[in-house]
């Protein structure tokens, strides 16, 4: 159950990052995720109504608010850091942040069976190679790398927060709204401050327009992103953190084969096999 849950999340995660990028090409990345997360809030915050979730409030919310907190400050330095410096070398760094949910799982006393940690190496060395690194000397500005490590520490720390948020699905509902309420307003700050110092808000062409007629899409965005967090959350306390961090960071791949399939990008050598080893990877994650 822990794999399953785990492959759920990584491919919801792919998508949702596929999904957001096409849009980032027309709409203000800032914008897009404060519209996607605010519809995300609206969703959740029914389901907090309907299933009374409520009551479950207690201390552990703080996890979730740091959850919120974090997140925009990773995203963010993760498209900074993607205009600074090539992609090839951004995006694989990025799927570092794996190591904070699997360090929270050893110092917390787990320890995967040799098949496992065999598992989690060819894994995470398939998803760098997925990402399509460069590998010839690309230049790379020193903030890009920082910033890049900044966002994958983030990711990392999102995934071990909201899994520590609470202990219930019920409880799992509310700690998932506090920390997209979190979410909008840290990002609404950032696009406020951003406004003030004339950045754009809305799209150059189409304007609002653009917005309105990209709202299905930003609420797949949003939605996918909030079931990726559940389903992580869920993973992390049924089975071993160091399996579910794992496999649910398979999401680069997913989000590469997105693009081969939907927009008919190619792979290069070094992606394919990127993505087999991701495969072999999991395999040996689920049997050990």
């Amino acid at each position: 159950m822990t794999a399953l849950l785990a492959l759920a999340t990584s491919l919801l995660w792919g998508l949702a990052d596929f999904g957001g990028g096409l849009l980032t090409r027309r709409v203000p990345a800032l914008t897009v995720v404060v519209v996607s997360q605010s519809i995300a809030v609206v969703v959740l915050g029914a389901i907090v109504i309907a299933t009374s979730a409520w009551q479950e409030a207690g201390p552990q919310l703080w996890y979730a608010v740091g959850a919120g907190a974090v997140g925009p400050v990773a995203m963010l330095s993760f498209y900074k850091a993607l205009a600074l410096g090539p992609m090839g070398v951004v995006s694989p760094l990025g799927a570092l942040g794996v190591a904070v949910p699997v360090g929270v799982g050893l110092l917390l006393g787990e320890r995967p069976g040799l098949l496992q940690f065999a598992g989690i190496g060819v894994a995470v060395a398939g998803v760098v190679l997925a990402g399509g690194p460069e590998l010839r000397g690309a230049p790379v500005q020193r903030q890009a790398i920082l910033l890049t490590l900044v966002a994958a520490f983030g990711f990392g720390a999102v995934m071990a927060l909201i899994a520590a948020a609470s202990t219930t699905i019920t409880g799992l509902f509310l700690a998932l709204f506090v920390q997209r309420v979190t979410n909008v307003a840290a990002g609404g700050a950032a696009l406020y401050a951003s406004a003030r110092r004339g950045g754009r808000v809305l799209p150059e062409e189409g304007g609002s327009r653009v917005i309105l007629f990209s709202l299905p899409a930003l609420a797949f965005v949003g939605l996918a992103d909030v079931a990726a967090n559940g389903t992580y959350s869920i993973a992390a306390q049924n089975g071993p953190v160091a399996v579910a961090a794992v496999l649910a960071n398979l999401y680069p791949v997913v989000t590469v084969l997105a693009a081969l399939l939907l927009l008919g990008e190619r792979l290069r050598a070094i992606q394919a096999a990127g993505a087999g080893l991701a495969l072999a990877g999991t395999v040996l994650l689920a049997t050990g």
